[in-house]
């Protein structure tokens, strides 16, 4: 019955989370192991994954950290092997690493675009790319990417960043549209402006309050108000769902122009 996958949640399945060594990563991390899943906690600080794992145990969750950088095709191979030589398996992925820089389009160096193309598109392709062959082999699996509602809209300054999560939404429904034979499922999860420690004093101010006005909820969203569509996503509930995007921005997305 459809109830009893959401009352099962993520019961024994192994869900690896990219870029979870702070922030929303770790957040999602905390959140899968509370449903149950084992998580695999990688990030390119794994001294900052140890720390996270370390809060799931105490929470009485299972979490193993692991070095990864996604940007890094070898890295992404090795870390995914790692997990299915830990777990024996490899049921969720959430690509969560990514980055942004903030300039004029007109004075963005190539390196600052490179990077963050490189992490937020490529990286997030790179890995979707080892889950899924894992996936395939033991019976299909659900990928989430994180993807932005910058990814649909676009604001000032942030060209890169922009272009890499539009490409992101476009990978998640080639990628859907690919894989969905093998019993893999891709979604894509698109915040809005989510309060965190780095943002948290711009929008305290003049300008950052400015921009919520903008947001029909007059308010920042805060990381578990992504959890409903995270759990969604990443189990049987949405067993019908792929190549679908997911918003979660207060109604940012439909405010007048």
């Amino acid at each position: 019955m459809p109830g009893e996958d959401l009352a099962a949640g993520l019961d024994g399945l192994v869900a690896l989370v990219t870029g979870a060594s702070g922030g929303l990563g770790a957040h999602f991390a905390a959140v899968l192991a509370r449903a149950g899943a084992r998580v695999a906690v990688a990030a390119r600080r794994v001294e900052g994954c140890a720390a996270v794992c370390d809060a799931v145990r105490a929470a009485g969750g299972e979490a193993e950290p692991f070095a990864l950088d996604v940007a890094d095709g070898a890295s992404v191979r090795a870390a995914v092997a790692a997990v299915a030589a830990r777990f024996g398996r490899l049921d969720v992925l959430v690509n969560n690493a990514g980055i942004a820089t903030t300039a004029p389009a007109l004075d963005l160096a190539e390196d600052d675009w490179d990077r963050v193309v490189d992490t937020n598109l490529k990286g997030a392709f790179l890995c979707a790319q080892a889950a899924a062959r894992l996936m395939k082999d033991g019976g299909g699996g659900a990928i989430v990417n994180v993807a932005s509602i910058l990814g649909l809209r676009v604001a000032a300054q942030v060209a890169p960043y922009a272009a890499s999560k539009a490409g992101l939404v476009q990978l998640t429904r080639a990628l859907a549209l690919e894989w969905a034979r093998h019993g893999v499922r891709v979604n894509a999860l698109c915040p809005g402006y989510i309060e965190t420690d780095i943002n948290r004093g711009f929008f305290a101010g003049a300008a950052g309050q400015a921009m919520l006005k903008r947001v029909p909820q007059r308010r920042l969203g805060r990381p578990a108000d992504l959890d409903g569509p995270l759990l969604l996503l990443c189990s049987d509930a949405s067993r019908y769902m792929t190549g679908a995007e997911i918003a979660v921005d207060g109604g940012h997305l439909v405010s007048s122009l």
